[in-house]
């Protein structure tokens, strides 16, 4: 009785569909506690002074070598293969290599002088746009109709 039973469970083993999973993990080289974080875009943080680029979105740390990206859920821990399908898009389309040794005080400077840029460029728009109204309330009652070239 114990071949047919010992055989019946072999059998058993190998008719069940076989699952394979491959995880990759690699270990970061990261300071215990981490610098301070930059939000670089809405819901996407950098962490700053590092010479790698961590990111920190939707609860998860993420980092790109190479083609890869892994992640995980605290930077102490394994970090873990990430499939290319898996990685929010927004991280897709940060050029590598943009972050990295970003410094909080350089980027607060970077965006107050962009915020003054955007200012003056509004207000120059909207003096260039308020000229054109007055040029053409003052040229209206001469000219009738859209397309005349009287």
């Amino acid at each position: 009785m114990r071949i047919p039973l010992g055989i019946l469970m072999a059998w058993s083993l190998l008719a069940q569909p076989a699952s394979a999973q491959a995880q990759v993990q690699i270990t970061m080289g990261l300071p215990v506690v981490l610098p301070p974080m930059v939000a670089v875009q809405p819901g996407v943080q950098v962490v700053s002074e590092l010479d790698e680029e961590v990111y920190f979105v939707d609860g998860w740390y993420w980092v790109r070598r190479g083609p890869h990206w892994y992640r995980t859920h605290d930077h102490r821990g394994q970090w873990v293969w990430v499939a290319p399908v898996r990685v929010p898009v927004m991280l897709v389309r940060i050029p590598p290599g943009r972050y990295r040794r970003l410094h909080r005080a350089e980027w607060k400077q970077a965006r107050r002088e962009r915020r003054e840029r955007e200012k003056a460029e509004r207000k120059y728009w909207k003096q260039r746009d308020k000229a054109e109204r007055a040029a053409w309330k003052e040229g209206k009652g001469k000219r009738r109709g859209h397309d005349r070239d009287d």
